[in-house]
């Protein structure tokens, strides 16, 4: 089995305090976009960007790439990293006074657009048929595309190579069915060591229910209750109970990655954020990434990402989305990702990033079967809940939990 390359310390730095939170496009200098703002013909402006940054190299990367749109432009973006995004946004849109650009995630793009905090421009930029098209449904608020995805993560295996050859396994025993991944699971389970490890919550668990053909809300309507979602945790609940599976939380390992580099466990189900932490804490652990195994329905991960989100108060809606055009770039994003690890959100970039990352290429192989969390306004409060549930799924009500969950989203989604 080959041996995982290790990564740059600033991109360990950078994904390490990740964990401790949760194209090609011209860049239109001359002909900005025109998004009814008046901005284009009273000169230079200056931009604010508040961004939730992973660390320092992500910050650094961010304010070089918006030092350099100044350059370019004739206009000025400062960048700043806030320490609490959501509640300085929070406290910047109550004022009327909010930042023209910042970082906003899929799961609460629905809220800022239902209480008109967002610009609708997805659809004026010139690189819109580059982004995913699960990326761009992930900022798609009745029928309008909100916001640019800035880059994604997708959830892969994560396989322990010593582990892995200490059990007489091979390549060809990679598990690509649930029945396979069950089987190297109690293969790679010792006194010492838990065959995978993972964490109690749908951010990881959803990927099994998107695997059986199920999900939380299916268009619009709560469908946590169904026959697929139950089998989906169903599977994940006998490899609990048989003993091959467990959570972090039950290793003494604050996260899964944890105990995946500490050898409590021979494989986890981590997104690419896994590799800038792996190279920083556990340097020794060699590794492989694998796609997930298909479930009973195909294929599917889940996928994280953040847009770009402009204001509706803004003043300056022209420069901003020049701005935005500028860093989903192509090249622009593959600079960020060589900085902080995330893939970028455009598909004119995807042969030069498995180029430039050939030992991580199963987490953008998986880019087509990636189905993001559900962005419907307070979902993201129903599964906080089910995350709480999730932790007692070892020897729980598996119904018991989907039943509740599905009242939960029911009232929200009503409310909505």
């Amino acid at each position: 089995m080959r041996t995982h390359h290790r990564r740059p310390a600033a991109l360990a730095l950078a994904t390490t305090a990740a964990l401790t939170l949760a194209a090609c496009g011209g860049s239109g200098f001359d002909e900005p976009a025109d998004s009814g703002g008046s901005d284009a013909a009273s000169g230079p402006v200056e931009l604010s960007v508040l961004i939730g940054s992973s660390g320092p190299a992500e910050t650094d990367a961010v304010t070089a790439a918006a030092a350099a749109w100044s350059t370019e432009s004739g206009n000025t973006a400062e960048v700043a990293a806030a320490q609490d995004l959501s509640q300085q946004l929070s406290q910047g849109f109550a004022a009327g006074s909010p930042p023209d650009v910042f970082y906003v995630s899929s799961d609460i793009v629905a809220s800022y657009a239902a209480n008109g905090s967002l610009e609708p421009y997805g659809d004026q930029l010139s690189n819109v048929d580059d982004f995913y098209p699960n990326l761009v449904d992930a900022f798609t608020v009745d029928d309008q595309f909100y916001c640019a995805p800035k880059d994604f993560s997708n959830l892969a295996l994560i396989i322990n190579n010593a582990s892995w050859t200490a059990a007489g396994l091979t390549d060809a025993d990679i598990p690509t069915t649930w029945d396979e991944l069950a089987d190297v699971s109690a293969q790679l389970t010792t006194g010492d060591q838990v065959g995978l490890a993972t964490s109690t919550e749908y951010q990881r668990l959803g990927a099994f229910m998107a695997q059986a053909g199920g999900g939380l809300v299916t268009d619009g309507e709560a469908t946590a209750n169904s026959e697929q979602n139950a089998e989906a945790l169903a599977y994940v609940q006998s490899g609990l109970e048989a003993g091959s599976w467990s959570f972090a939380a039950d290793l003494d390992a604050g996260w899964a990655g944890e105990a995946f580099g500490t050898g409590k466990a021979a494989m986890t189900i981590e997104g690419n954020w896994i590799l800038g932490a792996l190279a920083g804490d556990y340097p020794d652990v060699d590794y492989t990434v694998a796609a997930l195994p298909e479930g009973p329905d195909g294929p599917a991960t889940l996928t994280f990402t953040n847009c770009w989100g402009i204001a509706a108060a803004s003043e300056n809606k022209d420069a901003a989305i020049d701005l935005v055009e500028f860093l989903t770039s192509a090249e622009q994003q593959l600079e960020f990702s060589s900085a902080f690890g995330v893939m970028p959100s455009v598909q004119s970039a995807a042969d030069q990033w498995r180029t430039d990352n050939p030992d991580d290429v199963a987490f953008l192989d998986q880019a087509d079967n990636a189905v993001a969390v559900p962005n419907n306004e307070g979902v993201s409060d129903v599964i906080a809940d089910l995350n709480a549930q999730l932790e007692g799924l070892r020897g729980g009500d598996v119904n018991g939990i989907l039943e509740s969950t599905q009242t939960n989203l029911e009232a929200v989604l009503d409310a909505g």
